[in-house]
């Protein structure tokens, strides 16, 4: 018998938006009814054994019939041709339904992504005294934030194979644990001569940051709706770029520029023990809180995602596609250009700030705080504006634009001698350079849909440390050999390659077609095909009644 609950509620969830497959009261199980491989059975309904094969019917290819089978509750019919049980979307996958445990996971992984990116910045905004505390290069201290760039270029793979087997809670479990790790290693390293030690804690937490980084497009996709996952992508992010203000905030205050080093050391080991104390209280939240996915999937495009998700699946060939895809390949190397740039701004800014204002230390973290600040609210602008017009090349394009003008701009007043022009400056740069990046994961996510967004992500995070890496080592050999403005112009160079670029980008939004795609419109899809071909279309949903 069949029993039909459409209505069904989730505990911990608000009411269904609305039913992603609807019963059609004119379909039946006909014998000429030819299955198709990208439709799912629903889950309450089984083919009643009396059902068979007429000679006439025509099956598709890849789909067998049996007369006595029926369609287990947990029986997908696979793309690849016969159907698996699908253990990894036990939910109803005809209910579409937003959990209200969304919000608690986002805000939890934004606060141990925070974490981590402080952890990447704290040497960096106070460069010169760690300096003098190791009796280190300045190179050597660049290479403390560059070993994040460095450690994300062979793990990302690997990472992203991980996300795809074991799922989201496995990933943040990891990634908050390595964060924990690194921050306690690092308090080892409180004397001149246990450099080394540092650089073991800074590298634990630098492959943490491969299980943290890529993770916004993917939790806004899992946990929610589609007129709110650029918002809930931007609040992912937020908490990275936070971190990122908070590490040019906090060092310069806690860490004074004294010449004794017992006292210097006394200094760290606070900042240290608050770092270790949070990143260890974030990863026992997670541990309690974090959960893998919601009951129901929260749109239609994930519930799709979901159905045509096969356990046989090969991971290469998913890479292999996406490569083939040339509007993402181009938004790959643009987002690149922007990011390394970011990432060489924000490491170095220190040494520029202290070049033109001796003593200015403080005030140099106060710059890059203002960066990141004005990059968090441009990030939240733009998150709410692509959740209601769904313009996503044209406000990429105008962005990356802005950012370019806002570098040059920066670049001519850095030397003026006003810092209070400094702090416009940069904010206005700022406001645009990272209030792209979380653009740049939702546009991937749409012209890869239905490839995982953890691999889209760390495709772009990849290309953004590799672009970091060269943009840092470069632009360090420019300011130290022939200044600041020739560093920063040589910035420039590459971002106005990288807006002309965009320009080239094609807006094959795949995900919002989905989303778009009601059951009515693929039912009448299907009789136009059958009309046009004469072969029999499965209808959506089978009615209780005619079996």
């Amino acid at each position: 018998m069949v029993n039909e609950e459409p209505n069904q509620q989730e505990h911990d969830g608000s009411p269904a938006q609305e039913p992603a497959l609807r019963a059609d009261p004119s379909a039946s199980a006909h014998p000429s009814v030819s299955i198709h491989p990208s439709v799912s059975i629903h889950p309450s309904v089984s083919a009643h054994p009396s059902v068979s094969a007429h000679p006439s019917v025509s099956i598709h290819p890849s789909v067998s019939a049996h007369p006595s089978v029926s369609a287990h509750p947990s029986t997908l019919a696979q793309p690849g041709g016969l159907a698996h049980p699908s253990s990894s979307c036990p939910e109803d996958l005809s209910v579409i339904k937003v959990s209200k445990r969304r919000w608690v996971v986002v805000l939890l992984f934004s606060c141990y992504s925070m974490c981590n990116a402080f952890q990447w910045i704290q040497y960096g905004s106070i460069n010169n005294i760690f300096m003098n505390f190791y009796g280190v290069s300045a190179f050597a201290i660049d290479w403390l934030s560059m070993c994040y760039m460095l450690t994300y270029i062979p793990l990302i793979l690997p990472v992203a194979w991980l996300l795809e087997k074991f799922g989201l809670r496995t990933i943040a479990l990891t990634g908050s644990a390595l964060n924990c790790l690194g921050a306690w290693v690092k308090l080892g390293s409180l004397k001149p001569h246990l450099f080394p030690v540092t650089v073991l804690g800074q590298i634990i937490c630098s492959v943490a940051q491969v299980f943290i980084l890529g993770m916004p497009s993917r939790i806004a996709s899992v946990w929610f709706g589609a007129n709110e996952v650029s918002t809930a992508c931007s609040i992912a992010v937020f908490g990275n770029q936070l971190g990122i203000a908070i590490g040019f905030l906090v060092p310069p205050v806690l860490v004074p520029n004294i010449e004794d080093r017992d006292k210097l050391a006394y200094h760290i080991s606070i900042m240290f023990y608050i770092i270790a104390g949070v990143a260890t209280l974030l990863f026992i939240l997670v541990i309690i809180v974090f959960k893998e996915k919601p009951k129901h999937p929260p749109s239609r495009a994930q519930s799709l995602s979901y159905a045509l998700a096969s356990p046989d699946a090969s991971y290469l060939s998913s890479i292999v596609r996406i490569f083939k895809n040339l509007n993402f390949v181009l938004l790959v190397i643009t987002y690149g250009l922007n990011a390394g740039a970011f990432y060489a701004l924000s490491t170095l800014l220190n040494r520029m700030v202290i070049l033109h204002y001796p003593g200015e230390e403080v005030n140099a973290g106060r710059i890059g705080l203002t960066i990141v600040i004005a990059g968090m609210l441009g990030a939240v602008i733009s998150g709410i504006w692509l959740d209601r017009s769904k313009t996503y090349k044209e406000t990429t394009l105008v962005v990356y634009i802005m950012t370019v003008v806002g570098m040059v701009v920066y670049t001519l007043t850095l030397n003026l001698g006003y810092l209070w022009v400094v702090f416009i400056t940069a904010g206005t740069m700022g406001f645009f350079m990272t209030g792209y990046l979380p653009l740049g994961f939702e546009f991937a996510v749409e012209l890869t849909y239905p490839e995982s967004e953890g691999m889209s992500s760390g495709l772009l995070n990849v290309s953004a440390q590799v672009f970091g890496i060269i943009f840092t080592i470069s632009q360090g050999q420019i300011i130290d050999n022939y200044g600041t403005m020739p560093g920063n112009i040589f910035l420039c160079v590459f971002l106005t390659l990288g807006a002309a670029l965009t320009a080239f980008i094609r807006a094959d939004l795949r995900r919002q077609k989905a989303n778009k795609e009601t059951p009515e419109n693929r039912l009448q899809g299907e009789e136009e095909e059958e009309e046009e071909s004469n072969t029999s279309k499965a209808p959506t949903t089978v009615s209780e009644e005619h079996l």
